[in-house]
């Protein structure tokens, strides 16, 4: 495919992505090259998805070897390897019953429709609203921009779903202001991610915990962007101490194979009943297959335990590049969700030391104008770590004089 260029994009596809200007042709680890052979250090993860890097061994065998057997055949029957990866999850976590999707944002499309129904059924019609948070992305159907707290991506596709309300991030006595008996659910990401990776406070989601508790609602957790190892638990929920109702997951789930799962409760599940949702592609074998052996190789012994290292070698690099250049108001969040906010001066043009960094061969994420988003694979090697703020502290230098 040698003649295919980044300027065919421009002419053949929907203007509502504007990806960078090199067309990466092949990956190995934390490694990719491009179409002129140029190698990146992928810092970036596919925004959170590439876990265990590019082309590892055990997903490429789950792939092949499924591949060479049975791809496909919707939920009029069931298969193999969906049923073994949700007894993984749910042996590993909270939940009893599992319903896989394609992506984050159908997971939380059912998500929140499996929290309505509940409520309706035992409630009627009354109890119906749901909150979430300011600042919050839940993904890209028009229920969930209408759940999500950034108004931007719902501006030109109103009008919304409603009875959905929104209050500050790690603001427990707004949501105690706001919820009632009326409410249906609250979601929350333990770790807004596109909003800025703003870890949630301990004392916060054991509120909410209370809170829904109180009021006979259910606690959504959006763990689309913090799970399946991503904080150094296989899902952030662990590391607080807190459980919820209803759980999504996506992303790193499928190691780059597209694939979303809701996790919940028996209590809770049964009001899923036969018929009222669905999926065509959800849970096929392909994607399955590749789930599992991503789930297998993140928790064999000892694999999770280097997560929190990683991190905190990202942090103490970045603190070194702040030294220098006095860039970064903060650096927060998480495990191998690392956000570093720019300064005042530079507010807005996060997206510009992106570009630098990917033309010094490190490829970079933002969380909104004001943020940079480290997302990489969970067992990156440091030496690879090392590398990558090299580029990037030469990146900053160029940008910055």
């Amino acid at each position: 495919m040698s003649d295919i260029t980044r300027e065919q994009f421009d002419d053949v596809m929907v203007p509502n992505y504007a990806p960078g200007k090199i067309i990466p042709v092949r990956g190995e680890g934390s490694h990719i090259w491009d179409q002129d052979g140029r190698e990146y250090i992928d810092f970036a993860g596919g925004i959170a998805v590439s876990a265990l890097g590019h082309a590892h061994p055990a997903l490429v065998e789950a792939l092949t070897s499924q591949g060479n057997k049975l791809w496909h055949l919707s939920n009029v029957m069931t298969n193999e390897p969906a049923i073994a990866l949700a007894k993984k999850l749910t042996d590993l976590t909270f939940a009893d019953k599992v319903y896989f999707c394609n992506s984050g944002a159908e997971a939380n499309e059912a998500a929140l429709k499996l929290a309505r129904r509940h409520a309706w059924l035992k409630h009627g019609d009354d109890k119906h609203e749901i909150i979430s948070t300011l600042s919050s992305f839940h993904g890209r159907t028009l229920f969930t921009v209408s759940v999500g707290g950034q108004a931007k991506y719902k501006e030109g596709f109103e009008p919304t779903p409603g009875g959905i309300s929104h209050v500050p991030y790690n603001d427990l006595a707004a949501m105690e202001a706001q919820i009632s008996d009326k409410t249906a659910a609250v979601i929350v990401e333990p770790i807004q991610g596109e909003g800025g990776v703003t870890p949630g406070k301990k004392e916060y989601l054991e509120g909410l915990r209370a809170l829904c508790d109180k009021h006979d609602a259910l606690l959504i957790f959006d763990e689309v962007q913090s799970g399946v190892g991503r904080t150094g638990e296989l899902y952030a929920y662990q590391k607080y101490g807190v459980t919820p109702d209803v759980l999504t997951t996506a992303k790193a789930l499928g190691g780059g194979f597209p694939i979303g799962a809701m996790l919940t409760t028996d209590e809770c599940a049964k009001s899923l009943g036969v018929g009222t949702h669905g999926s065509t592609y959800g849970g096929n074998p392909l994607a399955c297959s590749v789930s599992l052996a991503v789930i297998e190789t993140l928790t064999a012994p000892g694999v999770l335990d280097g997560v929190e290292a990683k991190g905190q070698r990202i942090r103490d690099g970045l603190a070194k590049i702040n030294e220098r250049f006095h860039l970064f108001k903060e650096v927060r969040g998480m495990g191998l969700l690392i956000g570093a906010e720019l300064v005042d001066e530079w507010q807005g043009k996060a997206k510009e030391f992106l570009g630098a960094a990917l033309d010094e061969g490190a490829m970079l994420l933002v969380a909104g104008p004001n943020v940079l988003r480290f997302a990489p694979s969970l067992i990156i090697p440091d030496a690879d770590i090392d590398e990558g703020l090299a580029r990037l502290e030469k990146a900053i230098e160029k940008v910055v004089g």
